[in-house]
């Protein structure tokens, strides 16, 4: 007579899938766009729906001589620009249930906390990127004169880089770390810049040693052509080229070229429970803060397509 085991048929009730009660995250690039937003109200004089900076303009050079028995004539003192920041209300939120939270193999509540922060801080960084990428300073890659012109072979090149940055400092923008701007770059552009061969192309820079760079801005990868490179995902991309080509945004911007005026700074909400039995538990974020360019003088675009676009 044959042996008779117990196996994992016989026994299938006692056999169950397992589960790892911990849940990962998505993969996520960290916002970055707002750190750009270096113009905030001085002296606001009030709370309101939007804020309105003001720039004056420079008296002319007076570089005639003068005459010693004459006096002077006055000149009048122009009327400054001025740049209105108008202010949004943003926000989200979600619900969970109380029975989710009894059935549920992970716990809800703090990756519902830690998905609403990154959600506000995500969100918010997209609003400003929305506003700096307009600006009416643009280069564009090959010979494409416009956007819709762009294919992927007009990749971002040295020169272009060089262009920019001599823009911005005829311009007389203020660089925003030492002599250097500050310049956004998407991977797959940071790829053929730095896979440009020939002389002036691209070399990792050892030999600038302020370390702040690093600490303040993740993704720094190295100086060129007066400007500091931060590459990140999120340097704005679209399908809006010819033959439905990527059009990536490349951006160098100096101080103050984007503002930023905030009545309420984006914070996290826990609202609250008003269900008759207490079941539906409200975890939030709210804000209301707006963005604009101030100094169009101080930000470069370059428009581009990429050899690895994806």
């Amino acid at each position: 007579m044959a042996d008779a085991y117990t196996g994992t048929s016989a026994l299938s009730n006692l056999v169950k899938t397992a589960y790892d009660r911990y849940v990962e995250l998505a993969l996520r690039a960290e916002p970055l766009i707002r750190k750009v937003a270096d113009k905030k109200p001085v002296q606001q004089a009030m709370p309101g729906s939007s804020v309105v900076f003001s720039i004056h303009g420079d008296l002319a050079a007076a570089t005639s001589t003068l005459t010693e028995t004459s006096d002077v004539d006055a000149v009048a003192i122009s009327n400054p620009s001025t740049v209105t920041v108008t202010l949004n209300e943003y926000g989200n939120a979600v619900v969970t249930t109380r029975k989710l939270n009894l059935f549920s193999f992970s716990d809800v509540d703090p990756a519902a906390a830690d998905l609403v922060a990154y959600n506000m801080a995500d969100s918010i960084d997209q609003v400003a990127m929305g506003v700096l990428r307009q600006g009416t300073n643009v280069l564009y890659g090959g010979d494409a004169t416009a956007t819709n012109e762009i294919v992927a072979a007009d990749t971002i090149t040295a020169a272009l880089v060089r262009k920019a940055v001599a823009k911005l400092r005829t311009n007389k923008a203020v660089p925003r770390q030492g002599s250097l701007y500050w310049a956004g770059i998407h991977p797959e552009i940071s790829h053929d810049l730095r896979a440009e061969s020939g002389s002036g192309a691209w070399m990792n820079l050892h030999t600038y040693t302020e370390s702040s760079i690093g600490n303040v801005w993740a993704g720094y990868i190295g100086t060129f052509e007066g400007a500091f490179f931060v590459e990140s995902p999120r340097l704005y991309t679209a399908t809006d080229g010819a033959s439905s080509a990527k059009v990536y945004r490349t951006i160098l911007a100096g101080k103050q070229a984007l503002a930023e005026a905030v009545a309420e700074e984006p914070n996290v909400v826990i609202g609250p429970v008003t269900d008759k039995l207490n079941r539906l538990r409200p975890l939030g974020w709210y804000g209301v803060l707006g963005f604009s360019r101030f100094r169009e003088e101080s930000l470069y675009r370059i428009e581009t397509g990429s050899s690895i676009a994806s």
